[in-house]
């Protein structure tokens, strides 16, 4: 059962290990992502980007995700295209090719829809979208073990920080 707070909301208190796996009450997880998190998008793509580049996919998700649910409408695809991104990198790391597969795929499909304007907040959304699917194929194509750290880093932003 989920760990609920005052007003009967589910809240994610069980400790969880690098890849977002839930580990036993009581035990020394990694540090979570407050469940009310809140940061302007700029703030939330270089805390995703840190994330990522820190092998910690599932984190980076967390982040993307409370942006997601926080942006204006004609934003949220982007940024649930984001957090589905790395969703397919956790589903990389703790070694699940199909959802790795399902999720890269959902994810270019998402911020692709983005490519014919200006991209928000500088988000690199074509080379974004175009790595996703060539991950996904590499994957189908030849398994988890052609994916190399590098490509479950890639850069978030256009724009250097």
């Amino acid at each position: 059962m989920r760990d609920r707070d005052e007003a009967g909301r589910a809240r994610n208190a069980r400790p969880r290990d690098a890849y977002g796996r839930p580990l036993p009450h009581g035990a020394a997880g990694e540090e979570r992502v407050p469940d009310d998190y809140a940061a302007a998008p700029a703030e939330a793509l270089a805390e995703a980007q840190r994330l990522l580049d820190a092998d910690r996919p599932f984190h980076a998700h967390e982040v993307l995700e409370a942006a997601w649910k926080a942006a204006p409408e004609a934003e949220r695809a982007l940024w649930q295209g984001l957090a589905q991104l790395a969703v397919g990198f956790t589903h990389v790391r703790r070694g699940n090719p199909r959802g790795a597969c399902t999720l890269l795929r959902r994810a270019a499909d998402r911020i692709a829809s983005y490519a014919d304007a200006p991209a928000p907040h500088g988000i690199a959304v074509a080379d974004l979208a175009a790595a996703a699917r060539e991950l996904a194929d590499r994957i189908e194509r030849d398994g988890l073990d052609a994916v190399a750290d590098a490509d479950l880093t890639p850069r978030l932003s256009a724009r250097r920080a």
